[in-house]
């Protein structure tokens, strides 16, 4: 996976039932293979995916490589984790991440990052939202 040269998967995009863990893949391959670009891993994208997985980055990176990146495989592993929550725990979490708002401290990134992206969009206030858009793909 080379994030130097392509996108990650998208935020939206789930494994196990929860967002943003392909992406979480993807990149956790690319930071293996030094090949992150741009992207970051342990990131305030990556910390609630991890603390409801109840896992810290290390170990998920460890299994990820342990799995050779594999999304089956990681979704063998993940799934477990994920059904400790109840399904009104687990679309709560995903739906959570989906209005994941910039806060007081990246609300000046996220503007300046939207209006090279997304200029006269309003009506874009989520990262998941301003992501695809900056990836490329219809949000």
């Amino acid at each position: 996976m080379d994030l130097t040269k392509e996108f990650p998967r998208s935020p939206n995009d789930m494994l196990a039932g929860i967002v943003s863990l392909p992406r979480m893949i993807d990149k956790t391959q690319a930071d293996a293979e030094g090949t992150l670009g741009e992207y970051d891993v342990d990131c305030p994208h990556d910390k609630p995916v991890l603390a409801f997985l109840g896992v810290d980055f290390p170990a998920f990176a460890a299994k990820l490589k342990e799995l050779k990146y594999d999304t089956k495989a990681v979704e063998g592993w993940a799934k477990p984790l994920v059904d400790k929550h109840t399904p009104a725990e687990i679309a709560a979490f995903n739906a959570s991440r989906r209005a994941w708002a910039p806060d007081d401290h990246s609300q000046g990134y996220f503007d300046k990052l939207r209006a090279q992206v997304a200029p006269n969009r309003p009506d874009v206030t989520t990262w998941f939202k301003l992501l695809d858009l900056d990836e490329k793909r219809a949000a």
